[in-house]
């Protein structure tokens, strides 16, 4: 009945997250391989795996989760991670959903059926995890989990269900860890503001697994501040949320800027936001063969910077050996400040309208009525992120 009922979501599905992509053609059996028995498996999900040759007992694992419409295949070949499993030698874990679950192959990150500890889908990686430690004698406390779009959003139920397995996640245009519990408020998540405190926030990761003290998983979110599937304010939420579970303070320690007019903003280690002025929805990679360069462009894989490389870098793949940039200690950055309109705010692209309200382009604070009267300041604090600076112009 479960696949029934997720099966008959085709048409509101489509409104709660469209990462849609373009299917690749499973690479031959030698590259990515599909495990038919990994032992439980209540979602019903399929298990592929790459494993560079030769690799060593005691590696790091990395479970990486593709998006909607798209398959195990696509991330593999598109997002980077193989090339980075060889160079820095740990297994990869692709998941894959079916129409049977879902009709757009979403992870259901909304459903509790599926996205909290010892059920469904989140059960399925959970067992998934243990396949490959089991196979290829890896390092159970290195398993790390990143996702795009819908398994961005899983991504962050199963640091939030399985803080003890998952060291940290990558979370690339996602949202909170149980944000919603239903398609109706998923597509509010995306969209809108949910006006919860961190603390507030943190309490939905923390009774995810009660009486579990820590260590929390450490994470990575990367956020287009032109993304207006998964709008920008759900990176500025999961900041808030993990920075509460970590007990960190929400003003940044340090700010960086990195290729592709990303801002790396850093939270005490435990937390990172990546802000990437004016991105779209998408997984960040960079074609080539430079240090720091890995993936390459497809639907909804957009070229910039390699989200994978800097991602692995944070999760300690490297171990040491990455390419980083030094860091400025800063705080709430200056720069251009505008008072006016808010249409003259969307004219410019500062901010955008939706139902005829107005929205800061990056922060997505809400600004009122779309139209010539309502005025405000904004100050752009990094490239394309905008804030409310009212009274400060």
């Amino acid at each position: 009945m479960r696949k029934l009922a997720f099966a008959g979501l085709a048409a509101v599905t489509a409104a709660v997250l469209t990462t849609v992509g373009v299917a690749a053609a499973d690479p031959p059996p030698s590259s990515l391989v599909q495990i038919s028995s990994f032992g439980a498996n209540p979602g019903a999900l399929a298990m592929y795996t790459y494993t560079p040759s030769g690799l060593e007992t005691g590696r790091p694992v990395v479970v990486a989760l593709h998006g909607c419409t798209q398959s195990a295949a696509d991330y593999y070949a598109h997002s980077g991670w193989p090339a980075l499993a060889d160079r820095w030698r740990f297994a990869v874990v692709f998941p894959q959903q079916s129409t049977a679950n879902n009709s757009l192959k979403c992870f259901n990150w909304f459903s509790t059926a599926d996205d909290t500890r010892g059920n469904g889908e989140a059960a399925s990686i959970k067992s998934m995890v243990d396949k490959a430690i089991a196979d290829h004698g890896s390092d159970s406390s290195r398993v790390f989990v990143t996702g795009l779009s819908a398994g961005g959003g899983m991504t962050a139920d199963l640091l939030a269900a399985y803080p003890d397995v998952f060291a940290a996640g990558g979370i690339n245009a996602g949202l909170p860890a149980q944000c919603a519990t239903s398609v109706t408020e998923a597509t509010n998540c995306q969209q809108n503001d949910q006006h919860l405190t961190p603390a507030q926030w943190a309490s939905r990761v923390k009774a995810q697994y009660p009486g579990y003290s820590g260590p929390w998983p450490r994470v990575a979110i990367w956020q287009g501040t032109g993304d207006y599937t998964v709008y920008p304010v759900n990176g500025t939420e999961l900041r808030d949320q993990w920075t509460a579970v970590h007990g960190v303070s929400q003003s940044p320690t340090s700010t960086q800027s990195l290729p592709g007019s990303t801002t790396l903003t850093d939270y005490a280690g435990k937390v990172r936001l990546y802000s990437i002025a004016g991105m779209g929805h998408g997984t960040a990679v960079d074609p080539g063969t430079g240090p720091t360069q890995c993936g390459s462009t497809g639907a909804y894989f957009l070229a910039g910077i390699c989200s994978s490389y800097y991602t692995g870098v944070f999760f300690g793949l490297d171990n040491g050996s990455g390419t980083t940039t030094t860091a400025t200690t800063t705080s709430a950055p200056a720069g251009t400040c505008v008072s006016a309109s808010n249409y003259a705010h969307t004219q410019a692209g500062r901010a955008h309208q939706s139902g005829g309200q107005t929205y800061a382009n990056g922060s997505n604070q809400a600004m009122g009525l779309w139209n010539t009267f309502t005025i405000h300041a904004l100050r752009e604090t990094s490239p394309g992120y905008w804030v409310l600076a009212d009274g400060q112009c």
